[in-house]
């Protein structure tokens, strides 16, 4: 007997091919695309942003062309206040947070999740490229697009409720079976950057939400090497876009080392000054098998993997790197991996 299944339907590609995929399947599926921004656009710019009225036109004629209800839910006062005004506070708090991962956690598989059960749908299904097995998330057979580290801070009882049904296809294939199944979208763009920034200029955006703050630029004697308008537009590892005034002395390029949003300072040095081998993180969220065989973390969506061990220290997690890793901001995840199953996943609060 089949599932009903809330389709989350953002108006792309995945989506689309997701929901026709559990439909063919032969499960009750419902579309519904997720209404983020209070005052959506007309239209989108190439592959910058989302949410506007092009995506909901683009799921609902991809629900159309499945066969499938549709409905649009309106969760803007919700992202707003769980995605955007918590972005915001995590950079004037020296953080950089991840909006996708907070998306998935805050939006996609609590409001919505929580909704869906309510409504008597037994799963919400998405285009996220992860595998799930059992209830246990796994990466895309797509390395290149796998999104298993922005899911990784969903609960295991979120992850039985949850369908990934692209999970063992390429981006490629994705494309290829749109187009066969006559979805418009097939070669619609992605959308990139941070999807409530459509212009992606992230320094401009908190700028107008948090004002202009002139302060130092420092090296790591401590002399004043420049000056910034707010601590907030920088991130830990940043080359472009530093107001350097006295080059260092050896000529290279200088990288941000630490932030300071109470004295407003941002710390910059050279780049072996960047290197960290141990990750202090706040408490974990386990949500895979405990197996500790081949264990691997990721510090960034896309990033690198760095071989690893970890302990668990005062309701917290330690994380040692076998090799040394750069530009590893406080804010960002820490997904723990035995091979390509995640295990875990820990917000970071700093490293050494």
């Amino acid at each position: 007997m089949g599932l009903r299944v809330l389709a989350a339907m953002s108006g792309g590609v995945d989506s689309a091919v997701a929901a026709a995929r559990i439909a063919e399947a032969g499960h009750d599926v419902t579309g519904v695309h997720l209404a983020l921004s209070a005052n959506p656009q007309s239209h989108r710019t190439g592959a910058r942003g989302c949410c506007t009225i092009e995506d909901s036109r683009d799921a609902r004629r991809a629900a159309d062309v499945i066969g499938i209800p549709f409905y649009i839910w309106d969760m803007a006062e919700r992202f707003q206040r769980d995605v955007v005004e918590d972005f915001v506070s995590e950079y004037a708090a020296g953080r950089t947070p991840n909006p996708c991962l907070r998306c998935n956690e805050k939006i996609k598989f609590a409001a919505v999740l929580d909704r869906a059960l309510a409504l008597g749908f037994d799963a919400v299904a998405t285009g996220h490229h992860a595998k799930l097995v059992d209830g246990v998330l796994s990466r895309s057979v797509d390395h290149g697009k796998d999104q298993s580290y922005v899911l990784g801070v969903l609960t295991r009882e979120q992850l039985g409720h949850a369908i990934f049904p692209l999970g063992d296809s390429t981006k490629a294939e994705v494309r290829e079976e749109a187009a066969r199944r006559g979805l418009t979208v097939a070669d619609k763009p992605d959308s990139h950057d941070i999807c409530f920034i459509a212009d992606g200029d992230t320094r401009g955006f908190l700028a107008e939400r948090l004002g202009a703050a002139e302060g130092p630029i420092v090296d790591q004697s401590g002399e004043v090497v420049g000056s910034h308008q707010g601590a907030h537009g920088f991130t830990v590892g940043q080359r472009k876009g530093l107001r350097i005034d006295r080059p260092a002395p050896d000529g290279r390029p200088r990288y941000v080392l630490s932030i300071e949003p109470v004295s407003n300072t941002v710390t910059v040095g050279p780049r072996s000054a960047l290197a960290v081998t141990t990750i202090t993180c706040g408490a974990p969220v386990w949500n895979g098998p405990s197996g500790r065989d081949d264990l691997t973390v990721q510090l960034r969506a896309h990033g690198e993997v760095y071989p690893c061990r970890f302990e668990e220290r005062g309701g917290g997690l330690t994380i040692e790197l076998a090799r040394p890793a750069t530009g590893v901001a406080a804010g960002q995840a820490a997904v723990l991996y035995s091979g390509a199953t995640v295990i875990g996943s820990a917000t970071i609060v700093s490293a050494s």
